[in-house]
């Protein structure tokens, strides 16, 4: 709670600094993890995701921190390479590109046009390096876009242009979870990778919290083909948002076997039935009032 707190009140080019600085220290300690040899090489993150029970023809939605895997010879392209082998062909491998890594207000009250080609991910190297790789589609909503490779892109993807919301039934997060698959928290955690929490947000009738800024959005959307069409979307409440205590559900879904924390490198990861969490989540919220911002409930 203190760290929530402290992030609510402290300014943004504080926090922003104080990432920079972290950053730069870990960069170091890869660079230190090199010179001395520990070098961690796509077999070994083969081996590790496979140990983590991540199978050949599963859905699995890739959160990630490059960084915290260690040294990883050839970087995200060998991260990527390790995830698409273990799902195999006939599986599906998704990650969020969001362009944004801030508020979504903040975000959209700025933007002129959502470039779904062009427009980078800010949520990492690896997420970045997937999205322009030749075979990945990536959806069309302008705050939460998802890229992926798989013979059920389109299915994961092609609906979520529109969505009033990016976690709607029609979004990928949402359909990862129709599709029984699974989520991976490589080196980060629910705290700064919960998307899929907002999923039951959506899936509720009438979400208790103000969680929506009161504005509607009007965006701009460029398609891969060169067209701009308009689309309608909420962002969330910052007010709101700064509540979040999303790593306190951590416990409540290891006790109803949910989520598994293992090890891929050196980071610690988190591998997250995602349909059952889902149901967890709506279970809970209409029994006892649990929520990412009422994580020992409300009722």
């Amino acid at each position: 709670m203190m760290r929530h707190l402290l992030r609510k009140i402290t300014p943004v080019f504080l926090l922003n600094a104080y990432r920079k600085r972290v950053k730069r220290k870990r960069n170091s300690l890869l660079e230190e993890n090199r010179k001395k040899g520990k070098v961690i090489l796509k077999q070994d993150i083969v081996r590790d995701l496979k140990k983590a029970g991540i199978n050949a023809g599963e859905s699995l939605l890739v959160h990630s921190s490059l960084s915290k895997i260690g040294y990883v010879e050839g970087g995200a392209k060998t991260v990527v390479e390790a995830l698409l082998e273990v799902v195999g062909e006939s599986g599906n491998l998704l990650m969020p590109t969001s362009p944004n890594n801030g508020l979504q207000l903040e975000y959209i009250e700025t933007l002129d046009v959502f470039d779904v080609a062009k427009d980078k991910s800010k949520l990492g190297s690896i997420s970045e390096y997937f999205r322009c790789l030749q075979h990945s589609i990536r959806s069309a909503h302008p705050t939460e876009p998802v890229s992926c490779i798989g013979p059920d892109a389109v299915y994961f993807t092609g609906d979520h242009f529109g969505s009033l919301t990016p976690y709607t039934a029609e979004s990928p997060f949402y359909r990862v979870s129709e599709k029984e698959g699974k989520i991976l928290y490589l080196g980060v955690t629910l705290d700064n990778a919960g998307t899929n929490l907002h999923t039951m947000e959506d899936a509720v009738k009438e979400f208790k919290y103000p969680i929506y800024y009161p504005e509607l959005f009007e965006v701009n959307v460029r398609f891969p083909d060169g067209v701009i069409r308009k689309m309608k979307t909420k962002v969330h409440n910052p007010e709101q948002s700064a509540l979040r205590k999303c790593d306190e559900l951590i416990s409540l879904f290891q006790a109803k076997g949910i989520l598994e924390e293992v090890k891929i490198g050196e980071a610690r990861a988190l591998v997250v039935d995602a349909k059952r969490m889902l149901s967890c989540m709506i279970e809970e919220y209409e029994k006892n009032g649990v929520t990412m911002y009422t994580p020992k409930g409300s009722n």
